[in-house]
């Protein structure tokens, strides 16, 4: 486990207490120390190794809606979007570290919060803060890796190393941390608060946490809650671009603040004076590295009159640049041969040299490397709708199940044909289905977490597996292979009945 939050290899050196650090024999006595605890914990989740970076490239490199740029992509990414993750390989390592050492920090508050002092209201927010963020935590963990060691304390010798807990109990940690989550945390948040987790955020991965477990009737309950708390935005763009920020659509997101200087950590993100900006754009801009582009699935997903449509779906030209497009306030316009890499697509039939759109600054911004300061959207209100049509049409009501759909194809500057269409049907459940994975994919594509929606989909036998850089094997693919770190460091990791290594890893 990440060294076992940062003890080293050598178990001699672990009785050793550097007298430059502040213990928590000392700390996190009073509601001050524990707020900066929850900030701690928020640091490493925006954080390279996390949702500035690694976080977003793993979800992007197991969705079917990424191609590669070209061959400058690093090999431990091509690795992971060609299928053959290896245990050693450096991204995964990251993403593991980092949810770790969420769950450590998150630990830490939730711990010492009974016992410290001062405000009672701000002590009680703190614990429910950090039990969201240690669910959230958990819920990505087992979602990549399957079953996965369970810490609710903070560790502090060899002997607390656990063995990988099964994945019921994994959720049952998930969902209790969940509802206390729920009860405790206010609705809204504002002024320099925003950003922060919200009762809202934890009714809705209550809800997905319900369905990726299959229970799509207690997930329904969950997700009806959040009807009405939130909207769609009016523009598509709004959700993935730095001016639009915390708008009426979104349910949690973490920030990221942009610098003159494009400064970037490439490190753990710790500390006051470290950037804090993301290097997403970076990886995907068309004029920057463009390490990674829209699949052919996605772009060929899009309805357009080419391929038998009404009506040319917006939503390609808001997630996706063509060339022709004009860029930086408009000043100027895309080519093919601005853009990097070799990575080319086909759309309906014809090659073209496309790259993505949302999530870059280009359409304000002409530089060639810009780490870049717009917000990561976790979680937004149009996969509530998304979620809600999913447990309808399997609880049996197509009916309501379509009239979530159309709410989000009724976005003022989308305005999409309702279903049912001619190429989309709705007399059936399957039909219905094959409606939902469509608009799932031109709603979300590229956007994290719609990885796990489309893994749980084979898994429950409802679609075959749509991967298009390798051929998926379930047998091995639904999990990514524990970190070869871990096996190395916690001799406790297959104690428990669970072999310590993922199957044909």
């Amino acid at each position: 486990m990440s060294g076992a939050f940062f003890l080293t290899n050598c178990h001699d050196e672990l009785d050793k207490v550097n007298p430059n650090y502040i213990t928590t024999e000392i700390y996190f006595k009073d509601a001050e120390d524990l707020e900066k605890g929850v900030t701690g914990i928020y640091a490493v989740a925006h954080s390279n190794l996390l949702v500035a970076r690694e976080w977003f490239f793993t979800h992007a490199l197991r969705s079917p809606d990424y191609a590669t740029g070209g061959a400058q992509l690093e090999a431990p990414r091509a690795q992971i979007l060609n299928g053959g993750t290896s245990p050693d390989n450096s991204v995964v390592g990251a993403i593991w570290t980092g949810f770790y050492t969420m769950i450590h920090r998150a630990n830490t508050v939730i711990v010492n919060g009974p016992e410290a002092t001062g405000d009672a209201e701000k002590i009680r927010l703190m614990v429910a803060e950090a039990k969201f963020l240690r669910a959230w935590a958990y819920y990505e963990l087992v979602n990549f890796f399957g079953p996965v060691p369970i810490y609710t304390e903070p560790v502090d010798a060899v002997a607390d190393f656990q063995p990988r807990a099964p994945v019921a109990d994994v959720y049952a940690l998930i969902m209790a941390d969940l509802q206390a989550a729920q009860a405790e945390l206010p609705a809204t948040r504002s002024a320099g608060d925003l950003g922060r987790a919200t009762s809202g955020a934890a009714t809705f991965l209550l809800g997905k946490s319900y369905m990726q477990q299959g229970d799509y009737a207690t997930a329904k309950t969950e997700l009806e809650k959040l009807l009405g708390k939130y909207a769609l935005t009016d523009n598509y763009l709004d959700n993935f671009r730095e001016e639009t920020e915390y708008n009426v659509e979104s349910i949690w997101e973490i920030g990221f603040q942009g610098r003159s200087d494009n400064g970037y950590n490439w490190g753990s993100g710790d500390g006051p004076t470290q950037p804090q900006s993301s290097v997403r754009n970076q990886e995907i801009n068309p004029i920057s590295w463009r390490n990674l582009i829209p699949s052919n699935d996605l772009l060929n997903e899009f309805e357009t009159p080419e391929n038998g449509a009404a009506k040319r779906d917006p939503r390609l030209d808001y997630t996706v640049y063509f060339p022709g497009d004009e860029f930086n306030n408009g000043a100027n316009k895309l080519t093919e041969d601005m853009q990097g890499g070799a990575g080319s697509s086909i759309l309906n039939g014809q090659p073209i040299k496309v790259s993505w759109q949302k999530y870059t600054n280009l359409y304000k911004s002409d530089s060639g490397f810009q780490p870049a300061g717009i917000n990561t959207r976790i979680f937004r209100y149009a996969e509530v709708l998304l979620l809600l049509a999913e447990c309808e049409n399997h609880l049996g009501n197509q009916e309501k199940a379509v009239e979530y759909l159309n709410m989000i194809r009724d976005r003022a500057d989308v305005m999409m044909p309702h279903y049912p269409t001619a190429q989309f049907p709705v007399a059936t459940q399957e039909q219905v289905f094959a409606a939902i994975m469509h608009e799932n994919q031109v709603e979300r594509g590229g956007e994290e977490g719609r990885d796990f929606d489309v893994l749980r989909w084979i898994k429950e036998g409802k679609t075959a597996p749509p991967f298009t850089t390798y051929t998926f094997k379930p047998e091995k693919d639904f999990v990514l292979p524990i970190p070869q770190d871990e096996i190395s460091r916690n001799p406790e990791l297959g104690a428990g009945g669970i072999e310590r290594q993922n199957p044909n890893y």
